[in-house]
């Protein structure tokens, strides 16, 4: 089996093992575990079956994560979007669009990605972003990464009365348990304990159950309800009604940046990047990730995206796809222990994401500073993730900034034609916001 598995993933190469990998992967799994509890939840407000919808997804993440650690073997784990899975919910639920055509419409924007996937379109695009804008990306991902985490866990909440972002009750269970537990990872990773990163979930899991965070569950065991009734419950025709043509572009451009900035900003912590900040093998990548769109429409599931909490299984170590099969494997055992899985509370992984998007920072350093038309657009992108709350809003705020700086520069020479094309879409998408 290890001469397989070496084979297979190239570990010595990468400069890593099996029990680093395994680590890695269930440093990943737990991270994302969250998505257990979210997705079908929100699903299921939209009027869907939950747990048809909680199986349907394992299903897709074991799938997908598993092609795209075969094909490329990177160390990336996909589940739905939580952007897409609320648009798609509000489409059912506010607009008043079937779940069928809801989920045709999810198809043909995976389509529109295979097709710019397999026409290489996508990595001309890629390779068409500044090295600055690739490294701002990556900085701009880990505040959101962190914003994530301190959110989830009642850090920082949105405060209505002052409309803008404040602490949460600092003297609640939930807060109080997160800062003990990021106390705990600071001490950890200072003191570089192997698996330090789980080590740390798994102790501030159980320093929750005193204080009611943790619940425990009546039964360890539960079994997954049948998809059958979900899948092809789909109305290819009815999606091409030339009225769902916004929400196409708002399901394929917030996934195509989103995934594109994911996949550059994980693979720039894992040290995948070239001098010019590229991604060897991105349109692999990019080819499973719009493959897996597609094929989740076919369960009624909103767009499989590559996430941000393989950064977390990076951090820990990991480096191939065997991080990810491991990741995998453990979404499978949450089958059938639904209720164990669930129990991890958003106070024990909050502060591994703010650790994790506090190091992410660093790319910051290699922004070209003394020169404006690299820098300022590099700033609104990081801004702008943060400020709109949404990865794709700040890389396509930063475009046409680009675009607008090096022309009044008098550097067009600069600018490829595809980056007129990128400007285009980047406006199209807040026509679509508007």
């Amino acid at each position: 089996m290890k001469k397989w598995l070496e084979k297979q993933f190239q570990l010595s190469s990468y400069g890593t093992n099996v029990k680093t990998e395994l680590l890695a992967g269930l440093t990943t799994f737990v991270t994302m575990a969250y998505v257990l509890a979210t997705v079908p939840s929100l699903l299921g407000n939209a009027g869907l079956d939950r747990n048809v919808m909680f199986t349907a997804m394992i299903l897709l993440i074991i799938l997908t994560t598993c092609a795209m650690a075969f094909y490329t073997n990177r160390p990336f784990a996909l589940a739905p979007g939580l952007g897409s899975v609320g648009i798609v919910a509000s489409m059912i639920s506010n607009e008043g669009i079937s779940a069928p055509v809801a989920a045709g419409v999810i198809f043909w924007s995976g389509v529109l990605f295979i097709l710019i996937s397999f026409l290489g379109l996508r990595e001309a695009v890629v390779r068409t972003i500044p090295v600055s804008l690739k490294q701002a990306v990556s900085a701009g991902i880990g505040l959101f990464i962190a914003l994530l985490g301190a959110k989830n866990c009642g850090l920082i909440v949105a405060d209505a009365d002052k409309n803008n972002l404040a602490f949460g009750d600092l003297a609640s269970p939930s807060v109080i348990v997160a800062v003990i537990g990021f106390i705990i990872l600071l001490v950890i990773r200072t003191r570089n304990v192997p698996g330090g990163m789980i080590l740390a979930i798994l102790i501030t899991t159980v320093i929750g159950i005193p204080f009611g965070v943790t619940e425990l569950p009546s039964s360890p065991f539960s079994l997954p309800a049948g998809i059958g009734s979900q899948f092809m419950n789909i109305d290819f025709i009815g999606a091409l009604d030339f009225a769902y043509i916004p929400f196409l572009i708002a399901l394929f451009i917030p996934d195509f940046f989103s995934t594109f900035g994911t996949v550059l900003g994980v693979g720039a912590k894992a040290g995948y990047l070239d001098e010019d900040g590229n991604l060897p093998g991105i349109d692999k990548c990019f080819k499973v990730d719009a493959i897996a769109t597609s094929f989740g429409a076919l369960f009624g599931m909103p767009s499989m995206t590559t996430y941000l909490e393989s950064s977390a299984g990076v951090e820990a170590g990991g480096k191939t796809g065997l991080t990810v099969i491991f990741t995998s494997i453990f979404f499978a055992l949450s089958l059938f222990l639904s209720p164990l899985a669930l129990i991890i509370p958003s106070a024990a992984t909050g502060p591994i994401l703010i650790f994790i998007g506090i190091n992410m920072l660093s790319s910051m350093s290699k922004i070209h500073y003394e020169d404006l038309t690299e820098a300022v657009p590099a700033f609104i992108c990081i801004a702008f993730t943060i400020f709109a709350n949404n990865i794709a809003n700040g890389i396509c705020a930063a475009i046409p900034a680009y675009f607008i700086m090096k022309i009044a520069a008098g550097k067009v020479k600069e600018l490829s034609p595809v980056m007129y094309i990128m400007v285009a879409v980047c406006l199209l998408y807040f026509y679509t916001l508007i």
